[in-house]
């Protein structure tokens, strides 16, 4: 266990190591230690190796640095866990926990035995004669799976992480503490006149994470954008390799022309200026008294030439960067040329040290308790041993008495007996032995069969679960060929179900992994609504259904759609149409497959080995602004207004605006814009130009559960069943005579 007060901040970027080793000199944090580590490549590459790649990047990290004693704290990616905050009600502060488990049950979508979470109070919250007032609490989570997974290259070089924190609110600390401190200092929070806020943009190389906060309460949203995003559009424009487009990035000034790079990543920045202007337009319609005072930027990202005067002028903020540490001492680490370089890229390092010395508000960990327990324990190993040895020392005393009082026996009367025990011993050893030979061979020849004769078949099972999940999937009619316009076929009353990705999950017990009890009781419900809204029966085994035995799959479906008009789909709309549609072909539907003989095969959903599916949640349609794709922009239509001051002799380049994507309801650059089509989609021709159209979206996760079957057990399984209905069918024939006697009518003359 570590016993100095030294921490060790680490974190795990796409393109390098970057770790920070911080302590405690009376009230100061003092940095005395920091390495960065660059990975041969980004982790995100198609051919690199992450695991390896960090594994490598961690034993290179402990051959330049000494960690004995010293405790441990690790960020993961803001995307791998669940930040969420809430507002209870006024309750004595000894219940907070039991709100908060139950809002734990409500805001995490798996059971709250697969995932590690954790909560706390909010700096600012209220507590009164034993009654929590004005609070905020922050709840947090990520999936134990995914813990296990960023901790197996901390495992597999004997690094104990002690701390897991996720990476926005690690840089929330760092806020908090090196430039907020005072605010937090000076007392309480006024939820009716709140400070000012602050967004960071934390630019990494494949996402970026955005945080707005006062220092009291907290905002945050990672955006699939960053360092990388330039580097592809060189290398896409310009036909470039990788390796030459990043370094081409990198130096884009000492470029041959520096004007046609910019223009290249011209795309990208307005890309980042619209996801910052639309999460910030939705924190200002969920905060309406909140106010920006200034953008601040971090991650080597920052060092592109002019984009941080670019997202000054257009996202019209004060924008700083963070190239100094106000409260951070150490001289000699501060100094240092390495240090100085990449000090966009620390501060996620110096939040985790903070909060690791007690420093950082947020006190929260995603470490596993399983974990903590099992080092607690270790660390009573040794007085477990002193009571094991004395327990032996006993046991050994007693065993000496028993065998002196075992001298006084006389084997000789026992010696016949022994000799037929052993006799029968060696003739039922040698029998086992031919048996287990036997059975060894057996198992073998089975498993070559199986492989000669299956491994064609498995080919295809994806093939078929695709094909199966497309034909579920209802759509829209086409009107000679094509899609119908927006005019004559509203998004609203379309039939139309999107599927943006499908998730797999291996699991070796479905009972254990997925079909918990919880798990069951949500699916019984989920057929009981389908069978209220379908019309039909439930299944005859409802009541007493055992649940999904074995391994399989476990596929999660995610998707949206418009079919939620308020008058034409009322009763129709929401989580009702998918139970309608996608549930109920699941659950009753059949598809048609290909034969190895070039003929066709309908199997049902269960035949397939598709079972138990149902919707996760079946929230309310929310109204969203869409593109409108039958929209043209005016011919004289301005950009974002060129790129005036970046640099030299790139005067005059318009910007182009991005569309919004699905998804963003009701907010961003686009967000009120005239002329978007009503809940009804009924507006006359004028409106119907409009760049966007207002609809109400239904956005759901659907899941259910797959086994695999090759094609030759289901075709034997559906021969061997109709061969036994014929059967039933001619012997209920033959007892019956009036069914003889009609026959013989029919082929009589």
């Amino acid at each position: 266990m570590a016993n100095s007060n030294a921490v060790w901040g680490i974190e795990i970027g796409q393109s390098a190591l970057k770790a920070l080793r911080c302590r405690l000199e009376g009230d100061e944090i003092v940095a005395d230690a920091f390495d960065f580590i660059e990975y041969p490549k980004i982790l995100s590459q198609p051919e690199a190796e992450p695991e390896e790649l960090i594994r490598e990047a961690l034993r290179k990290f402990l051959e330049r640095n000494e960690t004995r004693g010293d405790r441990i704290a690790m960020s993961v990616p803001g995307q791998t866990g669940l930040a969420k905050f809430f507002k209870p009600p006024p309750v004595e502060a000894k219940k907070i926990g039991d709100i908060v488990k139950y809002e734990a049950r409500q805001q995490i979508p798996f059971d709250l035995e697969d995932v590690v979470w954790d909560y706390q109070m909010m700096p600012g919250s209220t507590i009164e004669d034993g009654y929590a007032l004005e609070t905020e609490i922050g709840l947090f989570a990520m999936k134990r799976e995914q813990a296990y997974r960023q901790l197996s290259p901390f495992d597999d070089v004997g690094l104990e992480v002690d701390l897991i924190q996720l990476a926005p609110l690690a840089m929330y600390n760092m806020l908090a503490y090196d430039r907020m401190h005072e605010r937090l200092d000076g007392g309480r929070f006024d939820a009716e006149n709140p400070p000012p806020s602050s967004v960071m943009l934390a630019l990494g190389t494949d996402s970026t994470d955005l945080i707005v906060t006062n220092g009291f309460r907290i905002w945050q949203r990672s955006m699939p954008l960053g360092g990388n995003h330039f580097t592809r559009q060189l290398t896409k424009d310009l036909k470039l390799t990788f390796a030459k487009a990043e370094h081409l990035k990198r130096n884009a000034r000492q470029a041959e022309d520096p004007k046609l790079v910019f223009q290249t990543m011209r795309p990208v920045f307005n890309d980042l200026v619209t996801e910052v202007q639309r999460s910030v337009g939705f924190f200002k319609s969920i905060n309406k008294k909140a106010s920006i005072e200034q953008l601040l930027l971090a991650g080597n990202t920052v060092k592109l030439p002019g984009l941080s005067a670019y997202l000054g002028k257009n996202l019209g903020y004060e924008v700083h960067t963070l190239d100094h540490f106000e409260r951070l001492g150490g001289t000699e680490v501060i100094g240092a040329p390495a240090f100085k370089d990449n000090i966009y890229s620390y501060g996620v390092c110096y939040g985790l040290c903070l909060q690791a010395l007690g420093r950082g508000p947020l006190t929260t960990s995603l470490v596993p308790q399983e974990i903590l327990t099992e080092r607690m324990i270790r660390a009573k190993k040794p007085w477990a041993l002193a009571a094991v040895a004395a327990l032996l020392v006993g046991l050994a005393g007693y065993y000496g008495m028993a065998q002196r009082s075992w001298a006084k026996v006389h084997p000789e009367l026992w010696a016949g007996a022994q000799a037929a025990v052993q006799q029968t011993k060696t003739y039922s050893d040698s029998k086992k032995d031919v048996d287990s030979k036997q059975l060894a061979q057996l198992t073998y020849l089975k498993q070559v069969g199986e492989e000669v004769s299956g491994n064609v078949e498995r080919r295809l099972l994806w093939l078929e679960l695709l094909k199966a999940i497309h034909q579920s999937l209802p759509r829209t009619e086409l009107v000679d060929g094509e899609m119908p316009s927006v005019k004559q076929l509203p998004l609203d009353e379309r039939d139309d179900i999107y599927i943006t990705s499908i998730d797999t999950q291996r699991v070796e017990d479905v009972k254990a992994s997925w079909f918990t009890p919880s798990v069951q009781e949500k699916y019984k419900k989920e057929l009981q609504d389908w069978s209220r809204v379908t019309g039909k029966p439930l299944p005859e085994d409802f009541a007493d259904d055992p649940g999904p035995e074995g391994e399989g799959w476990i596929i999660t479906l995610t998707g949206y759609h418009y079919h939620n008009h308020p008058t034409k789909h009322r009763g129709n709309e929401g989580g009702v149409y998918v139970r309608r549609t996608l549930m109920d072909e699941l659950l009753d539907g059949t598809v048609q497959l290909p034969l190895s003989d070039g003929t066709t095969e309908v199997f049902t959903m269960r035949e397939l080995g598709i079972s138990y599916p149902f919707l996760l949640a079946d929230p309310s349609p929310v109204k969203t602004k869409v593109p409108n794709p039958d929209y043209e922009p005016p011919a004289s239509g301005a950009g974002y207004g060129g790129m005036e001051g970046m640099m030299p002799g790139m005067g005059g380049m318009d910007m182009l605006g991005m569309a919004p994507e699905p998804g963003m309801e009701g907010f961003g650059p686009y967000g009120g814009a005239p002329g978007g089509r009503g809940a009804n989609g009924k507006k006359d021709d004028e409106e119907l130009v409009s760049p966007t159209l207002e609809v109400r979206k239904f956005s759901f996760e659907f899941q259910f559960f797959w086994q695999e079957k090759p094609r030759s057990v289901r075709l034997e399984e559906k021969r061997a069943r109709e061969a036994a209905e014929a059967e039933a069918a001619e012997a209920e024939g033959e007892a019956d005579p009036a069914s003889g006697d009609t026959m013989a009518m029919n082929v009589g003359p």
